[in-house]
């Protein structure tokens, strides 16, 4: 078996933590590698002398920000990943740091499932295209205005929004922005995918969930300057009055480690505060 440690290094002693694991992990007989920058630091092998196919497990350490970094920048990588919670509020990061070595013999005693998740693909003008694990954010950037945002599904017209911006999001991401929005909560296992408007000017836009299998386009209408779109909060392209961006399911997926210690609604109620007892 091989993994390999993606340690945040913005995260107090998680190098540390990484030799650990590296450590746990090398005396039951698994290889572990690190990217090139940090595996001298946790005493790791370097990741560009790995064969991707032999890779078993990504393992991130941080929050649900480092485990999207990492989907974004290692793309290549077809392992599932599991996410590790260094921070404070993570939903896919949902190892608690107190809980780590357990999970990890769990890891290796076969007691999880791998769950495939939507990532959502935005084909912009020059067949560029953004890939969000979570969201894709548009967004009125330096305009002081709000902004106009034409909606097609499928080449039947939905609306057109008058607001800050407008999040499409995956269910996966329907607990990150879109939620600070209004939006509902998903879980990730919906095949659908949601439009969240962000301070709408009229009350009656309210979020929106449609098939994943839908193919929206989105024009940006307004005679203002560009707006920003972002994938997951990373990625960004701009776009000019008059051009329209195509969001459809993309040809990949994203796999996620679920371990059975950990279950998706007790993650919920930790990360949300929610206080209901049990009848």
């Amino acid at each position: 078996m091989m993994v390999v440690l993606f340690p945040n290094e913005k995260k107090k002693h998680s190098f540390e933590l990484a030799i650990r694991i590296r450590e746990f992990f090398e005396e039951r007989g698994v290889g572990v590698a690190a990217e090139d920058e940090k595996a001298e630091k946790i005493g790791s092998q370097p990741l560009s002398q790995i064969d991707p196919t032999t890779i078993d497990f990504l393992i991130s350490m941080g929050g649900d920000g480092t485990l999207l970094r990492i989907m974004h920048r290692f793309s290549h990588l077809d392992a599932p990943i599991l996410g590790m919670n260094l921070g404070h509020l993570g939903f896919m990061a949902d190892v608690p740091i107190a809980d780590i070595f357990p999970s990890l013999c769990d890891l290796l005693d076969g007691a999880y499932s791998i769950e495939e998740r939507l990532i959502l693909e935005g084909l912009f003008p020059g067949a560029q295209s953004l890939y969000a694990v979570n969201d894709l954010v548009f967004h009125r950037g330096q305009n002081y205005s709000l902004i106009e945002i034409a909606i097609e599904a499928d080449g039947f017209f939905v609306n057109t929004f008058v607001a800050d911006g407008i999040i499409f999001s995956t269910p996966t991401g329907s607990t990150a922005y879109s939620l600070a929005a209004g939006g509902p909560i998903l879980t990730p296992s919906l095949d659908v995918m949601l439009i969240t408007p962000i301070c709408p000017h009229t009350i009656s836009n309210r979020p929106l969930v449609l098939s994943a299998n839908r193919k929206i386009r989105a024009q940006y209408i307004s005679g203002y300057s560009p707006i920003d779109v972002r994938a997951d909060g990373l990625d960004a392209l701009f776009l000019k009055s008059g051009d329209h961006v195509t969001i459809q399911r993309a040809q990949r997926v994203f796999r996620i480690v679920n371990l059975h210690r950990h279950e998706y609604f007790t993650t919920l109620r930790t990360k949300l505060g929610w206080s209901g007892k049990l009848p």
